[in-house]
């Protein structure tokens, strides 16, 4: 074995590791964001919603899919351009991701939740703005995660409206 062979393995196996970083990021964001909030389930089913409202059970299959998909995307940017302006952008818009649910359901504060999450949109526009300029997978990766929080923002509007 050469020494680049072993490096170029290092180097991969560091790119492995990384991905494993960004997965447990979203990982902790979504842990983050149901920390102390229980009942959710029933909560949602509890409130007045617009004949258009998904089912409850529909939430956790989207979201664990789209969290895989931030996760690779900010992966992606990283691989190309390391840390900088896109990655804290992917950081902003995952705090705001973590902060939605607390304001939603646990504070049932639904006018500041939509605040929050126009603020997210904005912020995932962003990120998908600066991704696009380092990796266009990455910044497509995004484009589901984007219009599913454009479907929550109107959801949570008619939530707010409805049960204001």
């Amino acid at each position: 074995m050469t020494i680049s062979g072993s490096i170029r393995r290092v180097g991969r196996g560091r790119k492995w590791w990384a991905l494993l970083g960004f997965g447990a990021a979203v990982t902790v964001a979504a842990a983050v964001g149901a920390l102390g909030v229980r009942g959710t389930q029933e909560e949602y089913a509890s409130l007045a919603q617009p004949a258009w409202a998904p089912p409850s059970w529909l939430f956790g299959p989207v979201w664990t899919v789209l969290y895989a998909l931030i996760a690779v995307a900010g992966w992606l940017v990283w691989r190309q351009a390391g840390w900088g302006p896109a990655l804290g952008a992917w950081v902003t818009q995952l705090v705001l991701n973590a902060v939605w649910t607390p304001l939603f359901f646990g504070a049932d504060r639904y006018g500041l939740a939509f605040a929050e999450i126009v603020l997210m949109w904005l912020a995932i526009g962003v990120t998908v703005a600066l991704f696009r300029r380092v990796s266009r997978p990455a910044a497509l990766l995004l484009l589901p995660y984007w219009a599913w929080v454009t479907f929550a923002a109107a959801l949570n509007f008619a939530i707010w409206r409805l049960n204001g």
